[in-house]
C-alpha cells in the first residue's frame, strides 16, 4: 500500500472536492460536513470526474454530467445511468495533512 498527502485540513473546507493522482489513477477526496472520504474520481458511466459534482446531504456526491450518485462512503453507484463502484480508499488526517491509502498497483 501506498499513502498519499491531499494537502492541509484547513485546505478541504466542508462541502468542498479535491483530485489527487494515484500514478494515472485520479481520486476524489470530499469534506461532507467535516467528514472526509475518498473515492474514485471518474464516474462509472461516462470519464466525468464526480469531485466536480454536487455534494449531497445524505453523504451522497452526484456526477455533474448525467446525475448519478454515488456513496462517498462505499464509492457505489445509487442512481443511473452509472452502475457498479467507483472505489473507495482509507482517508484521515495526521498531524493536519489529509493522507489516502492506495494499493501499490494503481
Amino acid at each position: 500500500m501506498a499513502i498519499i498527502e491531499v494537502g492541509r485540513e484547513e485546505e478541504l473546507p466542508p462541502g468542498q472536492a479535491a483530485r489527487v493522482f494515484a500514478g494515472n489513477t485520479p481520486i476524489a477526496v470530499f469534506n461532507a460536513g467535516g467528514e472526509l472520504y475518498a473515492i474514485g474520481d471518474t464516474c462509472t458511466h461516462e470519464d466525468f470526474p464526480l469531485s466536480e459534482g454536487e455534494l449531497g446531504p445524505d453523504c451522497t456526491v452526484e456526477c455533474a454530467l448525467h446525475g448519478s450518485r454515488f456513496d462517498l462512503r462505499t464509492g457505489k453507484a445509487l442512481s443511473f445511468p452509472a452502475t457498479g463502484s467507483a472505489g473507495s480508499y482509507p482517508v484521515w488526517v495526521e498531524d493536519g495533512m489529509i493522507k489516502i491509502e492506495v494499493p501499490d498497483d494503481l
